[in-house]
C-alpha cells in the first residue's frame, strides 16, 4: 500500500484547480443574465417616472442641484437629485412639495 507522501505532489495542483473551479462557478452565478447580484447601472427616466417623488427644481448643473439638495436637507426635508431624460431634477415627496418650494423660493428672493 502506497504511503501518503507518494501522492503529496498532486495535492497542490488539485487544490488550485478546485479553487479556480469554485471561483468560476461563483462568478458565473453572480454575472448570469436575469439573476445577477450585481446592480445594474441606473437608467434615466422622465420626471414622472419616480413614483412618490415630485420635481421641485430643475438645476442647470449637478453641482447646483447638489447645493439645492443640501439646502433642503438643512431645512429638514428629504430630497434627491435624480438624473432624468430632461436633465437633473431635485425631487421631494409630494407631502413636502409646498414646504420645499417655499425654502427654494426664499433662496432666490
Amino acid at each position: 500500500m502506497p504511503a501518503w507522501q507518494s501522492y503529496s505532489y498532486l495535492f497542490g495542483p488539485v487544490m488550485s484547480f478546485l479553487v479556480v473551479g469554485v471561483l468560476a462557478l461563483l462568478l458565473r452565478w453572480a454575472f448570469s443574465r436575469g439573476k445577477s447580484v450585481v446592480a445594474r447601472p441606473a437608467r434615466p427616466g422622465g420626471a414622472g417616472d419616480y413614483g412618490l417623488l415630485v420635481a421641485v427644481a430643475a438645476p442647470q448643473t449637478y453641482v447646483q442641484g447638489e447645493l439645492l439638495r443640501r439646502t433642503l436637507d438643512d431645512a429638514g426635508l428629504r430630497a434627491t437629485l435624480a438624473t432624468t431624460t430632461d436633465g437633473p431634477r431635485l425631487m421631494v415627496f409630494a407631502s413636502d412639495e409646498r414646504q420645499a418650494r417655499r425654502v427654494l423660493a426664499g433662496l432666490s428672493g
